[in-house]
């Protein structure tokens, strides 16, 4: 899933406008680079947390040719997985159920409704027309099956 999806799944979810998702996603991806480039942690409780660690300089071999090489110090960013992120991924927790919005099953309701009776009516027009084609029918069956 890439930005754009999960903007659009949000906004589904949420049915708040899908610039304002967008905004809000890009402030909390600004804000999380922020704190965690000053060495501060950024914890989402049932998420995850980000932090910075800080690698030492070091000397490594290049692969193809075998020299070694002298690798700088360095700061990178790391994520670790929360305990109830890491269940859910792993099986042993059931994944949360994404309800929607308020709106959304109010909505949902009305047009069920609405469906239901259009399809009451329709379908006593459908039952029967289709019991007199099925009836016009049934004497060919019949012969047919005669011969």
């Amino acid at each position: 899933m890439n930005r754009k999806e999960l903007v659009d799944a949000i906004q589904k979810h949420t049915e708040v406008a899908r610039a304002d998702v967008d905004k809000v996603l890009g402030s909390l991806i600004q804000h999380t680079q922020v704190t965690v480039k000053k060495g501060d942690r950024v914890s989402l409780v049932g998420f995850g947390t980000f932090e910075r660690r800080d690698r030492k300089a070091r000397v490594a071999r290049n692969p193809r040719s075998g020299e070694t090489v002298k690798v700088k110090a360095t700061k990178v960013p790391v994520f670790r997985a929360g305990q109830s992120f890491r269940d859910v991924v792993a099986g042993k927790a059931a994944a949360p159920k994404l309800t929607a919005s308020r709106a959304t099953r109010t909505a949902a309701a009305r047009s069920s409704t609405s469906k239901t009776t259009a399809k009451a009516s329709t379908g006593r027009r459908a039952a029967s027309s289709s019991s007199t084609s099925s009836r016009a029918k049934a004497p060919a069956r019949a012969g047919a099956r005669k011969r």
